[in-house]
């Protein structure tokens, strides 16, 4: 167990650190989500979709999930430049698991939501 725990103390080794917190964020699951339900979508197409993500934050969300080789950005020569957006193989296989916590949330939220107002009192 203890050399387990090694893995957690160097940042570059640790898969929560280092993986994890790069979809870990606000809006990297909601946008792997959207995705995931679409073939390709394009970047005014999914800002309307996430209403309340700016145009700044998609693209930087957008840009590290393609970095990770989560989501694939193609851009089309046309003017003016079309540009769509997919999940990748990679991405897919991680849906499975954010369903999964989709669910784990959905049935828990209200228990959680009462909790917190206890915990605030």
């Amino acid at each position: 167990m203890e050399n387990n725990l090694k893995n957690f103390s160097v940042s570059e080794k640790c898969p929560v650190r280092n993986v994890l917190d790069r979809f870990g964020d606000k809006w990297s699951i909601l946008v792997l989500l959207v995705l995931g339900e679409v073939e390709k979508m394009r970047f005014n197409a999914l800002h309307k979709t996430i209403l309340d993500i700016s145009q700044k934050m998609l693209t930087v969300t957008l840009r590290s999930l393609e970095a990770d080789d989560l989501v694939k950005r193609t851009i089309y020569p046309e003017i003016p430049p079309r540009v769509e957006y997919e999940i990748t193989e990679r991405g897919k296989s991680l849906l499975t698991h954010i369903h999964n916590l989709t669910a784990w949330a959905e049935e828990n939220m209200l228990d959680i939501l009462e909790s917190r107002e206890k915990f605030k009192s």
